[in-house]
C-alpha cells in the first residue's frame, strides 16, 4: 500500500497486494456449509471449538500461566505507576529539589526524566525475560494442546460427513 496525499489519504488502495490475500483457511471452501454437529452417543452435540476452549481455560496449566502473567505485571505496573506519580508529584511539589544541579547544567528533574525512559526500557527488558523463562513454554504447550484437539476434532468431523 503506497503512501498518498489527497482527500482520499489514509483508504487502502485496490493494487495493495495484500487486499484480497487470505489467511490459510479463510475462505476455502465457499459455498459449502460445514455439516451439523451430529449428537454424540450420549445425545449431546459434539463438541465445538468454544468447549476445547473452555476447558482448557479451566485447566491448571491455564491457571498456572495465567497467575505467572499477574504476578509480574500487577506489582510492576503498582511500581511504575508510583514511580511516574513521584516523578509529577515531584516536580509540582518540589520544585527547589527538582531544580537542583547535580553536575553543570544537568539538574535532577532531568535525571529523573532521563529514569523514566531508563526505567521503561528496562521494564519491557524484564518483561520479555519474564515471558521468555516462565510463561511461553507452558502458553506453547497450550497452544498446541488446542491444535490438536481442533484438528481431532475436524477430523471426527470430515469423516462424519463422508459416511
Amino acid at each position: 500500500m503506497d503512501k498518498h496525499e489527497g482527500p482520499d489519504a489514509g483508504t487502502i488502495r485496490l493494487d495493495d497486494p495484500w487486499y484480497d490475500a487470505l489467511a490459510v483457511g479463510w475462505g476455502e471452501g465457499e459455498g459449502e456449509d460445514p455439516p451439523p454437529p451430529r449428537p454424540a452417543a450420549g445425545g449431546r452435540g459434539a463438541p465445538g471449538a468454544s468447549d476445547i476452549y473452555l476447558e482448557v481455560q479451566r485447566s491448571a496449566a491455564f491457571q498456572e500461566v495465567r497467575s505467572r502473567y499477574r504476578g509480574f505485571v500487577v506489582p510492576a505496573t503498582a511500581g511504575f505507576l508510583l514511580w511516574y506519580v513521584a516523578y509529577v508529584v515531584a516536580a509540582t511539589m518540589a520544585p527547589g529539589l527538582m531544580a537542583r544541579p547535580v553536575v553543570g547544567a544537568v539538574n535532577v528533574a532531568l535525571l529523573a526524566g532521563l529514569g523514566q525512559f531508563l526505567s521503561t526500557f528496562l521494564l519491557t527488558w524484564a518483561y520479555a525475560r519474564h515471558a521468555r523463562l516462565r510463561r511461553d513454554r507452558a502458553a506453547l504447550d497450550l497452544r498446541w494442546t488446542v491444535f490438536e484437539q481442533e484438528r481431532g476434532q475436524e477430523r471426527r468431523r470430515s469423516r462424519g460427513a463422508g459416511r
